[in-house]
């Protein structure tokens, strides 16, 4: 009799291994853990040698724009020279300065332009638009761009020396508003159970200068289901899920999120509610949350923090836009500079023994990359049977653990880095992104000999942004 129970027992958890399987779009035969067909197998979390994390946030650059870089190349980094356009024909990619004067649309239109069903050729399709008033500005194939060497020494020094990944996708297929949501919480829901994203920047008449949960009562923002298709009606841009600052707060671990705007759309904790807690102040919305007094202004306050031993356990730090690497800023290339003055801050004090720092972009800006997102195959009651990622963005893991001079091929989303959190901080995870990514594992050795910071060559020192006056330029308008 207990041989019988015992086999139906079996039968019943071989059953329910299939259907799990199954709904994860793979079977036991095809599906390899951390491809793109299945999700990532649990590793091990990291050692207790890490008591610090960094995520640096950059601004709208795709890896095949932003490093062309010839000592990765040879390493064996996965970057173009020249890419296809909507008409089969070979374009071959030309530098230009960092700072320019025309942007590229990067909607969620755009992506599914460029994207093209996983042809990558529709690049040449995606809008150039002049800022700042500048007429003729567009060069011919404008979106086929790299960014010359010159005015990125300092990100391929960082890329040369640590880890650099060539397979780093942003996690969402638009621009920065869920971009931000999806490195703050793992997912762009407007709540924890809706099986729907948010997919672009808020529909609002005065720029990009407030939004979230403080916006003007009329601001939209436009959802997608998890077949990419926009579904209606828009919703006010004040979101509500847990994030990964929830998870920390629950165990008691300190953070802080470094910005120069209280409510614009690079500002994620802005859009949460729990975390914003609008009230009226002096006739305006603002936050008054207690987690939001963990929202500290300006962005630079991290160089100070850092020098009066003052650094939270993880920190996310977002630029002002003359320090983002944004394009339609000609006259700002302050970027690699702005991420070597907290680097080398961090790497000459004694934060540097215990500390991972991660340096990616929120989304690929509408330029060329040649690399097609995959396609991450996932319950389909949440994520949508076959949820495809943003394109590539560049990645670099700088830490005396990682791995010097590695090219990471693996897969890695913005999911990654949150996973990579958890595993540090032995936090249960979020169940959005961070469930299906990998955490970073391949670019850490934590058994090696701690690497020795050695500071990179910048055009901008730390003291020229602590004692820059000049206003914050808002993202995304001309």
């Amino acid at each position: 009799m207990r041989l019988g129970i015992s086999l139906f027992i079996l039968a019943a958890l071989l059953s329910a291994t299939f259907l799990l399987l199954n709904l994860n779009g793979c079977s036991a035969a095809s599906c390899t853990p951390g491809t793109s067909g299945c999700p990532a197998a649990s590793t091990p979390p990291p050692p207790a040698t890490i008591k610090h994390v960094v995520i640096l946030f950059q601004e709208n650059r795709s890896t095949d724009n932003l490093f062309h870089d010839p000592v990765l190349i040879s390493r064996g980094a996965d970057l173009a020279n020249s890419g296809l356009n909507s008409k089969g024909q070979t374009i071959q990619m030309e530098p230009i300065p960092l700072g320019i004067n025309y942007d590229l649309d990067h909607t969620h239109p755009a992506f599914e332009v460029e994207y093209d069903n996983g042809k990558m050729d529709g690049a040449d399709l995606v809008t150039p638009i002049c800022t700042g008033g500048v007429l003729n500005c567009i060069p011919p194939n404008p979106q086929y761009k790299y960014v010359q060497a010159s005015d990125v020494a300092a990100y391929f020094q960082f890329a040369e020396q640590y880890a650099f990944g060539d397979r780093m996708f942003q996690t969402n297929q638009g621009p920065s508003f869920p971009a931000h949501q999806f490195i703050f919480a793992g997912t762009s829901s407007p709540t924890a159970s809706s099986p729907l994203f948010v997919a672009d920047d808020p529909n609002t008449a005065d720029g990009f200068n407030v939004a979230g949960c403080v916006a003007p009562a009329e601001e939209t923002v436009d959802l997608i289901g998890p077949d990419g298709k926009y579904v209606a009606p828009p919703i006010y841009p004040c979101l509500e899920h847990k994030t990964l600052s929830d998870e920390l707060d629950a165990k008691g671990v300190s953070w802080a999120y470094y910005t120069s705007s209280s409510s614009d759309i690079w500002n994620a904790p802005s859009a949460i509610h729990h975390i914003c807690q609008p009230q009226q102040q002096n006739g305006e919305l603002a936050c008054s949350g207690q987690s939001w007094n963990n929202v500290r202004l300006p962005a630079k306050t991290i160089l100070t923090d850092i020098t009066s031993n003052n650094l939270p356990a993880v920190s996310w730090v977002i630029p002002t836009g003359q320090a983002s690497d944004h394009p339609a800023y000609p006259s700002t290339i302050q970027g690699p500079s702005w991420v070597a003055s907290i680097v080398d801050a961090i790497g000459q004090s004694p934060y540097w023994a215990d500390t991972a720092i991660i340096v990616t972009w929120d989304d690929w800006g509408g330029w060329y990359d040649h690399v097609p997102p995959p396609q991450v195959r996932v319950n389909c009651t949440l994520w949508g049977c076959g949820y495809i990622y943003g394109f590539r963005v560049p990645l670099i893991v700088i830490s005396p653990y990682a791995k010097p001079g590695y090219i990471s091929h693996v897969n890695h989303d913005f999911g990654s880095i949150l996973k990579f959190v958890e595993g540090v901080f032995k936090l249960p995870s979020l169940g959005y992104a961070d469930a299906l990514a990998d955490d970073l594992s391949d670019c850490f050795d934590f058994k090696q000999t701690p690497l020795t910071f050695n500071p990179v060559s910048s055009q901008f020192d730390a003291n020229y942004f602590l004692h820059d006056t000049s206003p914050p330029l808002v993202p995304d308008t001309d």
